[in-house]
């Protein structure tokens, strides 16, 4: 799972998809609506990839948060960003044991669970067998595209050789009819040495 262009905007709801860079500020899109808009620098503009969760030791990337509440809700959605604050804490500590609650608010677990949410929603949330299901189809359609290449030139190298037996096969031919009028010439001049021969 890829966080690397998928950006969160102070003041704004949802995720963005950072499309194109601009004069003075970046072109993104809604990851739900697809709405385009410009996103100037004095706003604060944060790529998922980049944010982390405090923990008793060390920090954990928000991509392997969203890994972990995979595996607990498999291809589920997360309980309610909406749920009372001791409920969205007990529901991340079942996630992360040991991630800091002194650090961690929860303000950001519902960031955190809405913007997994979405994803899901968008059918953006994938791990483990459905990345290598799709990695193994791509592998497939590039095996497939090469042998249809190596088919291709196999048939063409097969075309000249026909080319080159078909001109070798002239050529032998050729000699052939040359050494057969040759030959034709040369007995035709004996039998007039010889008839020259018994005239006299």
């Amino acid at each position: 799972m890829d966080l690397k262009d998928i950006l969160a905007i102070s003041g704004y709801p949802g995720l963005f998809k950072f499309v194109s860079q601009g004069r003075n500020a970046i072109i993104v899109e809604n990851l739900e609506t697809k709405k385009r808009m410009s996103a100037f620098g004095s706003e604060r503009i944060s790529s998922l990839e980049d944010i982390s969760v405090y923990t008793d030791e060390e920090d954990l990337p928000l991509v392997d948060v969203f890994k972990k509440i995979f595996e607990k809700e498999g291809n589920k959605p997360t309980i309610d960003p909406k749920s009372p604050p001791e409920k969205l804490k007990n529901y991340f500590s079942e996630i992360i044991p040991g991630y800091d609650r002194d650090r961690v608010y929860t303000s950001d677990i519902k960031k955190i669970l809405t913007w997994y949410n979405l994803m899901h929603k968008l059918k953006m949330v994938k791990f483990d067998e459905e990345e290598e299901k799709e990695g193994k189809e791509q592998d497939s359609k590039e095996k497939k595209a090469g042998d249809s290449v190596s088919a291709t030139g196999k048939k063409t190298a097969g075309s000249k050789a026909a080319s080159q037996s078909q001109k070798a096969s002239g050529s032998k031919t050729a000699g052939q009819a040359k050494k057969t009028s040759g030959s034709k010439a040369l007995n035709k001049s004996k039998k007039a040495v010889k008839k020259g021969t018994s005239g006299k």
